[in-house]
């Protein structure tokens, strides 16, 4: 297990470090404990729970890295799921941080993050004013925290759909861009299955009666719900792009074969006209009364040369040349 960080908080501000296999310091009110664990096994997590009496399912759930963002309430405690997300080349990988929050103490539990909280641990400890409004605006910190990663993952992605595009309006998108188009598609529907249940937790945390948090903390938690729903939008718009641009590049790759299939058939026009010409004088018939005449190669030759300029220029004005 990796402590990160285990300070008591009294009146805002870090005050001393507290064991996590120790007993539960003694707190005045406004102060609480605020413990930061990453990867524990089930052993060193036991005595955290026995200490600040976690509930033994949410410790379970803390346990598993597979749990979707939920809200559950045990008794006077919060225990709360959210999913870290973040990108590796064209794969959303996922993590999971479990909250629990009780009085006098949030105790954190991260799997598989790629952000660690010591940055917003240290943005929080430099305003006293607000830690001292207690655990309920460090859930908030977290879980805003938390959503605020989705939009570069999001924003990323977003990037590399304009370049396929572009690039689609310039020539044919080959088979493996095609295929990065799908995997990305799917990216963002997995993605959409995350931000669902992520907006459902923000939701609660704003409406519901919850254990730990004060009627004050709502604006707060609302405005993490708006950034959910903000995300949400932004992924569904991306995947009706990504679909546009499917659709778009067919309809270029039939255009473009269009133009090709009519440059084709007029060239196979303007050479049919000498080729019948030339078939007829081609026959070996014996009695033919142009092949005795004087000037008669001068005058075909002339002919089909003015027979393929004329096709020449009509197919021309009409566009298929």
């Amino acid at each position: 297990m990796t402590v990160v960080a285990s300070f008591v908080y009294r009146g805002g501000k870090r005050s001393e470090a507290v064991a996590t296999d120790g007993p539960r310091p003694l707190l005045k009110e406004g102060d609480f404990v605020w413990i930061g664990l990453v990867d524990p096994t089930a052993e060193e997590i036991g005595g955290l729970a026995a200490t600040y009496g976690l509930h033994q399912l949410a410790v379970e759930d803390a346990l598993n890295s597979r749990q979707l963002p939920k809200v559950e309430v045990y008794g006077d405690q919060l225990f709360v799921v959210a999913k870290t997300a973040h990108l590796e080349g064209d794969k959303i990988r996922y993590g999971e941080t479990a909250i629990f929050v009780g009085r006098g103490h949030i105790i954190t539990v991260r799997h598989g993050s790629a952000r660690g909280h010591t940055e917003l641990r240290s943005q929080l400890e430099a305003s006293a004013q607000l830690l001292r409004q207690g655990t309920d605006y460090v859930l908030h910190a977290i879980i805003d925290f938390i959503v605020d990663g989705y939009l570069p993952v999001v924003q990323a992605i977003e990037d590399k759909v304009l370049a396929m595009e572009k690039h689609m309006l310039a020539t044919f998108l080959e088979r493996e861009q095609i295929r990065r188009l799908f995997r990305l598609r799917r990216q963002l529907i997995l993605f959409g299955r995350i931000l669902g249940p992520m907006s459902d937790v923000a939701g609660k945390l704003v409406h519901l009666e919850l254990p730990c948090v004060d009627k004050s903390a709502k604006p707060f938690f609302r405005d993490v719900h708006d950034h959910v729903i903000r995300v949400e939008g932004m992924v569904g718009g991306l995947r009706e792009v990504i679909t546009s641009v499917f659709e778009a590049s067919n309809l270029l790759e039939q255009q473009r074969q269009g133009v090709i299939t009519r440059q084709l058939a007029a060239w196979a026009a303007i050479l049919a006209v000498p080729t019948a010409i030339a078939g007829i004088y081609g026959m070996n018939f014996r009695n033919m009364p142009e092949l005795s005449t004087r000037y008669g190669y001068h005058v075909v030759l002339l002919v089909i040369l003015v027979l393929c300029g004329f096709l020449y220029y009509r197919f021309k004005k009409t566009g298929w040349l």
